[in-house]
């Protein structure tokens, strides 16, 4: 057979060869599928034992959430607070055209808190109404609003804002007490209903991770809500505030949430948000709320009849941040740094030196755990303490003072009784007190020497020469003044019309800062 012959029969049987081809391959597919599955059919069936993963349906979260909102948004109110101001931010009197502080300012300070809670702006000579805005929570029916501290503070109108009210209306509200320790105030409006209120949680229950819904009007944004979770707790970013410990979250905080609430998942308060941590005075990831535990224990004497928070004290001080070295020289506990002469500690014998181990028998390691101890403590209680005096342990009893007299100078409070002498308000608008030798002492000044601004009434002439809360005078028309008695005297022999010159060493600064001038002519 030739072979065109055999083409001719191939191309004629061409779809037999095709079908054959094919066959053979679907077969080989099927033998080698039933020998793997013969081979491994054992370990198949170990697999099946996995537990199949399952996506969750996110509709149950954004009900809490929605939930949420609906329940506790009638009790979060806008604050809007009116204030004047005149000559802001005026340097002071020139001294040092090298010195943007106008010599001696305060400006670290400045730039510490203008990063927390927002600086104020503005410039110029002529008075000017300031407005602003933050948040609170109604904690009580009756209208009792609990809110920051900076949002009222020095406020010369206070009008609140609820969500069901209807577009415009706005209620007269009136401090009903402020703690500057934990920057909290209750306010109140005078409601002829009940007025929707929020529950206070636990925030102790909380932990790193928990979910948390912020409340508040950022910007104005009145009954806006943000999701986040706890980032840390026991954060301190103040320093020197041994009573602001907070809680951190991510949930976004601005200008204008301050003193709404931060929620837990139940619809609890659980916190106060009270600031941020930002380089630009907006949302950086980052806010700090003040734990419902403190805000209840503050509220609850904030609305007392004294409406003012007495924390006990023993007079002493101590290094804040823990340090190893300090506890294998002079052993477990908290080691006294200085004692207040004339304070309880004082009285009770305790010294430089000294390490508290127990208060009232029970172990203590850690100085925020002495502080709120004491500080819980009513002042005329008396408390046993524990101590290690040369590796020896002894003990003594204390009696507790009210924590504000003894650290007035610190603290910077206007002190009603936390002296002999009372503080007095001259013509110049301007309150002083003598300063005390702890004052001196925590000033790096002479004893004896010049008298403390305690407060600046608004409009008067104190403040249009830039006289400020917490400077200290020293001389007036180049006379020396050294307590309010030389203060008042001089006073009350100037006339309308006269020229007035202080000599002041400002609020913050250090004798190294040197002293400035602020002058003006008596109204």
């Amino acid at each position: 057979m030739d072979s065109r012959a055999i083409w001719v029969r191939l191309k004629t049987h061409r779809w037999i060869y095709s079908f054959s081809i094919v066959a053979t391959l679907a077969l080989g597919i099927l033998i080698g599928t039933v020998v793997s599955y013969g081979v491994k059919g054992k370990e198949g069936q170990k697999a099946s034992d996995a537990t199949p993963l399952a996506v969750p349906s996110p509709k149950l979260l954004s009900n809490a959430f929605s939930q949420i909102a609906k329940q506790l948004g009638p009790s979060v109110v806008n604050i809007n607070t009116e204030s004047t101001i005149k000559n802001p931010r005026r340097r002071r009197g020139g001294q040092n055209p090298d010195d943007e502080d106008g010599g001696g300012g305060n400006g670290g300070m400045d730039d510490f808190f203008n990063r927390f809670f927002g600086g104020q702006g503005g410039q110029g000579d002529a008075a000017i109404r300031e407005r602003s805005l933050g948040s609170g929570v109604i904690v009580d029916p009756k209208g009792y609003i609990v809110t920051n501290r900076h949002v009222v503070e020095k406020a010369d109108r206070i009008r609140v804002r609820l969500q069901d009210d209807p577009p415009g209306v706005q209620h007269d509200a009136k401090v009903i007490g402020e703690d500057q320790e934990t920057d909290l105030a209750v306010i109140k409006v005078e409601m002829d209903r009940a007025v929707p209120s929020a529950k206070m949680g636990n925030s102790d229950s909380m932990q790193v991770g928990d979910w948390v819904l912020a409340i508040g009007s950022p910007f104005g944004q009145v009954g806006t809500v943000t999701a986040g979770i706890v980032s840390a707790k026991g954060r301190d970013i103040v320093p020197g505030r041994q009573f602001q410990t907070f809680i951190q979250t991510d949930a976004a905080i601005n200008p204008g949430n301050s003193g709404g609430p931060l929620v837990n998942m139940d619809g609890e308060v659980i916190g106060i948000n009270t600031a941020i941590l930002s380089e630009t005075n907006a949302y950086a990831g980052v806010g700090f709320s003040l734990p419902s535990n403190t805000v209840v224990q503050v509220y609850n004497q904030l609305i007392g009849p004294d409406h003012r928070v007495a924390r006990g004290s023993i007079g002493i001080t101590f290094v804040a941040v823990e340090n190893p070295a300090i506890a294998r020289v002079y052993g477990s506990g908290v080691t006294v740094s200085s004692v207040v002469p004339g304070s309880p500690a004082d009285q009770a014998g305790l010294k430089v030196d000294d390490t508290i181990t127990t208060v009232d028998g029970r172990k203590v390691t850690k100085g925020a755990e002495l502080v709120g101890d004491i500080a819980a403590r009513k002042p005329g209680a008396k408390v046993a303490l524990g101590f290690l005096r040369n590796g020896k342990q002894q003990e003594t009893t204390v009696t507790i003072a009210d924590r504000a007299k003894l650290f007035a100078a610190r603290l910077g409070e206007d002190q009603e009784n936390g002296d002999d002498s009372t503080p007095k308000q001259s013509k110049f608008g301007a309150t002083v007190r003598k300063l005390t030798p702890e004052m001196a002492e925590r000033l790096d000044m002479p004893a004896g020497k010049g008298v403390i601004v305690q407060d600046v009434k608004p409009g008067s002439f104190a403040e249009d020469v830039n006289l400020n809360r917490g400077d200290v005078i020293l001389e007036l028309n180049k006379q020396a003044v050294n307590n309010e008695e030389d203060f008042a005297r001089m006073e009350s022999s100037l006339k309308s019309g006269q020229d007035v010159v202080f000599l002041v060493r400002p609020r913050g600064s250090s004798p190294q800062d040197g002293t400035v001038f602020l002058a003006g002519t008596l109204p």
